[in-house]
């Protein structure tokens, strides 16, 4: 019974044609995929990404010790050692967006020995599957490249969503404190000097004046709060602990939930104002999260300046939820807010992560690099998530 067509050859014995065909073709499409793997991890740097694929590209051809290649991707270049142009070369465009964004080179270094089959070459040195491969990748890092600055446009739009939301916060906190409160001070005011200062009045009446001053406060309270909210007042004033202490301290007081807040390293960093009411909102968003749905028995907040670094860390003993799958609230709203707080991270320049499972509770991480902040260390500490 005959051997397959792919059985490998027994020792002293020259693989078939067919063989040697299955065997680059295998290739190739090792190849293909491995550049879709390396696709699939967005935050390689381009740098990195044309350096791998220039060597998947050299190990794919018939004859790798042969063979070297250049690949220039939106301006990052990366040829392989000895990268030489040579009158052996294939050369194919990286076009995204409609618009060149690099090109590969791959190069023989001379011409090839004749292939073991004992058949002669004709005209180039190069296989037709060797040039679809290489049309392949070309097409295949295009998309990559139109990909990521599809999701950088993306990035930069919310992170515009996020000042403008930041600056309409700001806008109407000042109106309710400035404005609407003040007026309903003064309306408060106003109604207390009628029902004391007047005489001849009927009790029913002064009953009313005083019910109505006593609503008025009631509505003052929760306009203050309201705006409290949207700018904590004490921020720019007190500075960055001292208000997430505050906010601790109020969530325990309303909610009954153990808070506690640590800070080490803070008075060695200076922060300017976006920094801190970002930072401020993911701790405030984090901390409702933890209320309305984590059933937890305490919380703990830690903010550390540990050079080059800002470390923010919120963990709760709550019930936790399967990574991926946030717990629901209506109308995707937590989603929106481990999103939210996921772009204020990237604003600042740094990254959040979460690590929770089901009944073990969940740990909120945020890293931010201080020197991208125009945040100024001055001396700093080591400490451990």
């Amino acid at each position: 019974m005959p051997a397959p067509p792919c059985s490998p050859a027994r020792p002293g014995q020259i693989p078939s044609s067919t063989e040697l065909e299955l065997r680059e073709r295998v290739k190739e499409l090792g190849c293909l995929y491995a550049v879709s793997r390396l696709a699939q991890h967005r935050a390689l740097p381009l740098a990195v990404l044309a350096h791998e694929v220039a060597g998947l590209l050299c190990q794919a051809w018939r004859f790798p010790d042969l063979a070297v290649a250049r690949v220039e991707l939106d301006g990052h270049v990366h040829a392989t050692p000895n990268f030489v142009r040579t009158a052996w070369r294939q050369t194919r465009r990286i076009v995204a967006d409609d618009a060149p964004a690099g090109h590969i080179e791959l190069c023989y270094l001379h011409w090839p020995p004749p292939p073991a089959s004992g058949k002669d070459d004709t005209g180039t040195p190069f296989l037709e599957e060797e040039d679809n491969l290489l049309q392949a990748v070309a097409e295949n890092l295009g998309r990559i490249l139109e990909s990521r600055r599809a999701e950088e446009r993306l990035q930069a739009l919310s992170q515009e969503l996020i000042r403008a939301q930041e600056t309409e916060r700001r806008r109407i906190a000042r109106e309710l404190h400035d404005d609407v409160a003040q007026s309903l001070s003064m309306l408060k005011i106003g109604m207390e000097s009628l029902a004391h200062g007047q005489t001849g009045v009927p009790p029913e009446v002064l009953r009313q004046l005083q019910e109505l001053a006593s609503s008025a406060g009631t509505v003052i309270g929760a306009v203050r709060s309201i705006a409290y909210e949207l700018l904590p007042p004490g921020l720019a004033q007190l500075g960055l602990v001292s208000t997430i202490f505050k906010l601790c301290e109020e969530v325990t007081a309303r909610c009954g939930l153990p808070v506690e807040f640590r800070a080490e390293g803070m008075d060695a960093v200076k922060l300017d104002f976006d920094c801190q009411i970002n930072i401020y909102r993911i701790v405030q968003e984090a901390l409702s999260n933890v209320r309305q749905h984590a059933g937890a028995s305490r919380v703990a907040v830690k903010l550390v300046a540990s050079h080059p670094s800002l470390l923010l860390r919120v963990e709760d003993d709550g019930r936790g939820f399967q990574p991926g799958t946030p717990p629901a609230r209506r109308g995707g709203e937590a989603h929106m807010g481990l999103w939210n707080m996921g772009e204020r991270a990237r604003l600042l320049g740094g990254a959040l992560r979460i690590r929770t499972a089901p009944g073990q509770g969940t740990r909120i991480v945020v890293e931010i690099p201080l020197d991208r902040q125009g945040a100024m260390s001055v001396m700093g500490t080591r400490s451990e998530e």
